[in-house]
């Protein structure tokens, strides 16, 4: 994640689509915070945009990113890979957090609790999740020194709540948004159904975000490279039964809720956490989908609420 000026997006997709009102329940829970939601079902990240039309620019996007790269699953069995969730009581001790950009992080204090776990690399990502008080805390480059917790940047959340961030703000993510309801999860994939958009990432992104990212962290035209907060969906067309089981619930999951920009990083990597449930050999049979099988959404009045 890369921190850069930000600039609002002047380029939008063209054509409006609206999804027909039909009332959805909530993505599935985290299995242990049942209680808590991860986010309404009114939020963008719980509709699907299979019945969208494609975006005007999809073909430049696509080409940006990769016409010819495979997709990859940023996740899998081993512990250490992918991003992590801790989850926390209500009750948790909260501790104060000093951050690299103050202006654009919620101040806390933030649930941290004697060993949380932390993203691997550099990004150094914190997932908290109150399980009794549903507010989820979020940390970019998380680090204890000898002065105490320290971070580049930092969110929280109100799970039951679609409140987006100010325009212009950070979050743990490039884009601004919330990183959780965008993981693959272990328990989805077993359930045999992810009812959410997927968080990806690509190398190069434009001065510009459209909704529902908040910031941007790239730079260069929107006319030729993508903006934060972009939805891509699999292709109807796209033959789901060359796919390995789990994979194929990811890309059932990729054609009915398609997959939102967030971060910059390798080209289609796909977000999730990492679980035991994961079978490596199957994930990877995701590589056969190709920026050629992927397509932009006119995501023009899709909004939360």
């Amino acid at each position: 994640m890369r921190i850069a000026r930000v600039v609002a997006c002047g380029v939008a997709v063209v054509a409006a689509g609206l999804i027909a009102g039909v009332s959805r329940p909530a993505a599935a829970p985290l299995a242990n915070a049942p209680a808590c939601p991860v986010f309404p079902a009114t939020n963008v990240w719980n509709k699907p945009v299979d019945g969208l039309p494609v975006a005007a620019n999809s073909d430049t996007m696509v080409n940006a990113i990769g016409r010819n790269t495979g997709m990859h699953p940023d996740f899998g069995s081993y512990a250490g890979y992918g991003i992590p969730i801790t989850i926390v009581p209500g009750a948790q001790k909260k501790v104060k957090v000093s951050f690299t950009w103050p202006r654009e992080s919620n101040a806390g204090p933030y649930p941290i609790p004697a060993n949380p776990k932390i993203e691997a690399g550099s990004d150094r990502h914190m997932i908290l999740a109150d399980k009794d008080h549903c507010r989820l805390y979020e940390l970019f480059a998380a680090k204890h020194t000898s002065k105490g917790w320290h971070a580049g940047s930092g969110a929280i959340w109100d799970m039951r709540s679609d409140a987006l961030r100010p325009d212009g703000w950070t979050s743990a993510d490039a884009a601004g948004l919330p990183i959780l309801p965008g993981l693959v999860r272990g328990s989805e994939v077993n359930a045999g159904v992810i009812d959410h958009a997927l968080r990806f990432t690509v190398p190069h992104t434009c001065a510009g975000h459209i909704y529902p990212a908040r910031h941007d962290a790239g730079s260069g035209s929107c006319a030729v490279l993508p903006p934060m907060g972009m939805r891509v969906r699999l292709k109807a067309s796209f033959d789901l039964s060359q796919l390995s089981p789990q994979a194929r619930v990811i890309g059932q999951a990729l054609k009915t809720y398609g997959m939102i920009l967030a971060d910059n990083g390798s080209a289609w990597y796909v977000s999730g956490y990492s679980s035991s449930v994961f079978d490596d050999d199957d994930l990877r049979t995701l590589n056969r989908i190709t920026g050629d099988d992927l397509e932009v959404v006119d995501t023009s009045g899709l909004v939360n609420g």
